[in-house]
């Protein structure tokens, strides 16, 4: 690999490590839920990582009336809703106290009949209306935006991928790596989503951070006579696994709709590859970038005492062994 791709990937790693710090990828969670004629029940869940004080509330607009006041525990909450004649119009928000702390926000509605409705909105976003219950073709689009925006807010994943890509150096052993990750975490997201396998979240969690670490020090050691050098596919695949059980537990926050389950999963899965494709080229094409434009700017940059690879596998190993810290003690706890 040239050094233009080495510091290329490596500002893009630490960049996102950086970020890994600055918010929490998980989004705040609302569970809306229809328990009887024009009854829903409404739930909330907020990530750690939000102040006690910020703690948010969810609520449902006219034409629906609260029939209890919210029932809030620290940044979790409840509160039900009588809604007359269904939802019609009806918005679902969130009002944050204080600020909304670059938090994405998952709506989910659970109809009687078992059908499903799922949203993932920026931070920049807090209401929703939601539709009727969907067909064939709005469950399709809807999953399939929901896969391409969870492997963008997903930075452990994003930073195990660009960690592939340092290992796998050349566009060719970059595609084969690419896919061997692919298929693997799509076995697993499979399994797991529909109920053939089950799985600890937290400590599927820790393992990814794990996996991090593992390709960090790899990177880091520089050592290219060791597999995951000769053979990155074979990394990518075994860990792929993991994050294939990583990706499955997103989405039994999101559920899956009872009539369209397959659908939703396949598309939610077709989602995943085409951000990851975007990754993928988002690197590459900065890599391309840094070699034309940048480096002759930087006659100096061959003379760094650190090579883009090494600075690049510490900044990734910093960052995920405090995460494989923090999930360990979760799966402690």
């Amino acid at each position: 690999m040239t050094l233009a791709v080495r510091i290329a990937l490596c500002l893009i790693a630490l960049a996102a490590a950086g970020a890994a710090r600055a918010h929490d990828s998980r989004p705040l969670t609302v569970v809306i839920e229809e328990t009887g004629q024009d009854v829903y029940a409404v739930r909330w869940r907020a990530p750690a990582s939000v102040e006690r004080a910020n703690a948010p509330t969810a609520s449902l607009g006219p034409p629906c009336i609260a029939l209890s006041r919210p029932a809030e525990t620290a940044l979790e909450g409840s509160a039900l809703y009588r809604c007359e004649g269904g939802l019609g119009d009806a918005e679902a928000r969130v009002d944050w106290p204080v600020y909304n702390p670059s938090l994405a926000t998952l709506f989910r509605l659970t109809y009687r009949s078992g059908e499903t409705q799922s949203v993932l909105l920026g931070p920049e976003r807090s209401v929703w209306t939601p539709a009727a219950p969907t067909a064939f073709a709005g469950v399709a689009a809807n999953y399939f935006l929901l896969g391409v925006e969870h492997i963008l807010i997903g930075i452990d994943h994003i930073l195990f991928l660009f960690g592939l890509l340092i290992l796998a150096r050349s566009l060719p052993r970059i595609l084969v790596t690419v896919t061997g990750f692919t298929i693997a975490h799509s076995v697993t997201l499979a399994l797991v989503a529909l109920d053939a396998a089950r799985v600890s979240v937290p400590a599927v969690e820790a393992t990814i951070a794990l996996s991090i670490v593992f390709v960090a020090a790899e990177i880091a050691r520089g050592d290219r006579t060791t597999l995951a050098w000769r053979r990155p596919v074979l990394v990518a695949s075994a860990f792929g696994l993991l994050h294939g059980a990583g990706f499955a537990a997103a989405l039994s926050e999101i559920g899956l709709p009872q009539t369209e389950r397959v659908a939703a999963l396949l598309f939610f899965n077709i989602g995943v590859e085409a951000g990851q494709l975007l990754l993928v080229a988002g690197a590459l094409a900065g890599a391309f970038l840094w070699r034309r434009l940048a480096r002759p700017a930087l006659p100096a940059a061959r003379a760094f005492p650190v090579s883009g690879e090494t600075a690049a596998g510490y900044g990734l190993g910093l960052v995920s062994a405090f995460w494989f810290a923090e999930r360990s003690w979760a799966v402690l706890a």
